[in-house]
């Protein structure tokens, strides 16, 4: 279910959130998911929005239709697209667990940090990365 930023209080502390681009979507997010499903409570999937993916290329899919694809797997039970910065997420639906993988484990933001440690949010770090979006990218521009 894709939700609006006015609806997050209503999931406050009722699920684990994850974060990211997702574009292009690759294994290693789908094991990302998994292992934050496995926590046991339903998965927030907190979607950058297009301005964010530019800073890396262009987006490959629009927000829209990426939160539609993320929506779509069976380990995601709610998607919001971010219109604002993670910590704005963070405070509005206050998870129980913030699920990151273990690549982000020294280099989290302070102010994601401090909300957490704030709000009493558990941050999870994942050893699920399979791949990188980035990669992928840079990979297919290099052939054609």
């Amino acid at each position: 279910m894709i939700v609006a930023f006015e609806e997050l209080g209503e999931l406050r502390g009722r699920v684990s959130m994850v974060d990211g681009g997702f574009d292009p979507l690759h294994a290693g997010h789908i094991a990302y998911f998994r292992e934050a499903a496995a926590l046991g409570l339903p998965v927030l999937c907190n979607l950058a929005p297009d301005a964010w993916v530019e800073r890396k290329h262009p987006p490959l899919l629009p927000q829209d239709e990426r939160a539609q694809v993320v929506d779509a797997i069976r380990f995601v039970d709610y998607v919001h697209v971010a219109d604002g910065p993670t910590v704005d997420t963070l405070r509005a639906l206050r998870p129980r667990y913030y699920v990151k993988g273990t690549d982000w484990r020294d280099r989290l933001p302070d102010e994601e940090t401090e909300a957490c440690r704030e709000l009493g949010i558990e941050v999870v770090f994942l050893d699920t990365m399979l791949g990188s979006s980035s990669e992928l990218v840079e990979r297919f521009a290099r052939a054609l």
